[in-house]
């Protein structure tokens, strides 16, 4: 069962190299649930960010809401793990 959930992860971060914004909104929802993987709100934040960057209309709200969970240091580190991937994508 385990092996099963980290092949979804791998999957979702794999498509999500592509960059297109449904497979880097999906990493958002996995990490904000805790589906498949620990939950963690600043890798969450990062995915929505970048989702909504490439146009997800949805991932607008999720990081909005995610932001109101999180502080302030949180939201910097998101937004500059989100930076980092935009350099290497």
């Amino acid at each position: 069962m385990a092996r099963m959930n980290m092949n979804t992860v791998e999957q979702a971060e794999l498509a999500a190299q592509s960059g297109a914004p449904d497979a880097l909104f999906e990493l958002g929802l996995l990490y904000s649930t805790g589906r498949d993987v620990k939950a963690d709100l600043v890798a969450a934040h990062k995915w929505f960010n970048l989702a909504a960057m490439r146009g997800n209309k949805a991932a607008l709200e999720y990081r909005k809401e995610l932001a109101n969970e999180m502080s302030q240091y949180d939201v910097a580190e998101a937004q500059r793990h989100a930076r980092e991937w935009l350099t290497t994508h």
